[in-house]
């Protein structure tokens, strides 16, 4: 049964339930002055040189509304373990506020940048809401072949869409949505380049130091540890070509390699390597019994960028996930989500469901944690002549279960500043399959973003 109290819907007692929490109107107010302020700029028009002078700071981001649908799966594995005890109802509605800032200072060889991500977010759990310092970090040009920076900063390390295998000091991306900007790592940087008038035109040595102490990078990995992360580019001919390596202790050790690469004009052919060695795995058996893995493992990803006459933008790629489950070992791990749930309704024992909930919130419930996948995706710019409007499909199949995800999107940018998106999700599979396990069948959110 669907709980009742006020502790089970997010709102402490005593708080009146009609008055909206301080984070959202917080949030509304801000997205306020900025509508206001960008139509008051509408209205008075200047002519001033300096202002088209290259500005020392720059100040940015957006603000965003973006409502969900979920249409739960309530024979499904991840919808036991979060929903045994009670009925979620159908549709369930989220609903997620985010504002995102951004800012430079440059003067002469030097230059400060920070982005910070605030969410405020109501589902079924009531509000909740956070403020992350994506990047903040100082950069330092002394010559025009070394860039020194020190902070939280992203590396982006990979040429992959989706994946990106080889993004040893980076935070996985979400195949659904990879555009997305990610919180990075606190580190310190070298980048040297240098360029040449022959067949090896550019070179660049990347060097990071990685340090995990106390709350410091405290998930990257074990702690009390320095880590060092190393990359070479080279630009040979017209191919793009990058070997890196991390070393420490506070993740295995593991190399990689990447390239990229223009067949035609339109043609454009990306692949990445990635050998880890001594990698841990916890698998659980049927029984519950978690079972440690340590073995050399592969990661791989090639894929293709095509560009039509007519603009129709299609990416297709193949990525194996070396540190990913079998399909045996993801059935051996809803086998006991169903018996921990059978032994739930019989006895009212939750504690098989706790377990594997704690699994899920690691390796079990990421996007992607098997083997196999393969990425495609097709947009069309303006179709039909409707200007600023973009329409795309995009397809994740597991080639072990064969489920697969569908997700058909509607953009429109036609008004000044903002950005719509209208997007649905089917997920679709057999019993114990990765996609049949969701915890939800069908998806629908719209987003709007304003931009400053």
């Amino acid at each position: 049964m669907k709980r009742a109290d006020s502790t089970s819907s997010g709102i402490p007692p005593g708080r009146d339930r009609g008055r909206l929490p301080q984070g959202l109107r917080i949030f509304l107010c801000i997205l306020g002055i900025f509508f206001l302020s960008d139509f008051s700029r509408a209205e008075e028009y200047s002519f001033n040189l300096e202002e088209i002078d290259k500005k020392p700071y720059h100040l940015g981001g957006y603000a965003e509304i973006h409502p969900i649908l979920l249409w739960p799966d309530d024979d499904a594995a991840f919808y036991r373990l979060k929903y045994y005890d009670i009925d979620a109802g159908s549709p369930i509605k989220r609903y997620d506020l985010t504002l995102q800032l951004e800012g430079s200072y440059e003067k002469d060889a030097s230059r400060i940048f920070a982005r910070v991500n605030s969410s405020l977010q109501h589902d079924d759990d009531g509000w909740s809401d956070e403020t992350v310092l994506y990047e903040g970090y100082f950069s330092h040009k002394p010559s025009a072949f070394l860039i020194l920076e020190a902070g939280k900063k992203n590396l982006k390390w990979g040429k992959g869409y989706a994946w990106n295998p080889v993004a040893f000091v980076d935070r996985p991306k979400d195949p659904d949505d990879p555009d997305l900007n990610l919180e990075g790592f606190f580190m310190g940087s070298a980048d040297y380049t240098r360029s040449f008038q022959r067949s090896l035109k550019t070179v660049s040595l990347t060097l990071a130091l990685v340090p995990v102490y106390g709350d410091l990078n405290d998930d990257f990995g074990e702690q009390d540890h320095l880590n060092a992360a190393v990359k070479l580019y080279l630009l040979w001919r017209d191919t793009d070509i990058d070997f890196m390596a991390l070393a420490g202790e506070s993740k295995p050790q593991r190399y990689g390699m990447d390239f990229s690469r223009n067949l035609f004009s339109n043609l454009e052919i990306h692949g990445e390597l990635a050998w880890i060695r001594d990698f841990e795995k916890s698998v659980m058996n049927a029984s519950g019994t978690l079972i440690q893995e340590d073995e050399d493992v592969w990661s791989a990803l090639l894929g293709l960028r095509y560009l039509s006459a007519i603009e129709t933008t299609y990416f297709l790629e193949y990525y194996h996930n070396g540190t990913g489950f079998t399909e045996q070992e993801m059935n051996d791990f809803f086998a006991f989500v169903e018996k921990g749930y059978e032994r739930f309704i019989s006895s009212g024992d939750a504690a098989p469901l706790r377990k594997a909930g704690n699994l899920a919130e690691g390796r079990y419930g990421r996007p992607n944690p098997m083997k196999n996948y393969l990425y495609a995706r097709i947009s069309q710019k303006e179709p039909l002549d409707i200007l600023y409007f973009t329409p795309a499909i995009t397809g994740i199949l597991n080639l072990e279960d064969r489920s697969y995800s569908i997700s058909p999107e509607l953009l429109y940018t036609g008004v000044t500043n903002f950005e719509m998106r209208l997007k649905g999700t089917v997920l679709a599979g057999d019993r114990f399959s990765e996609y049949g396990e969701k915890q939800n069948d069908y998806r629908l959110e719209f987003r709007i973003r304003y931009f400053f």
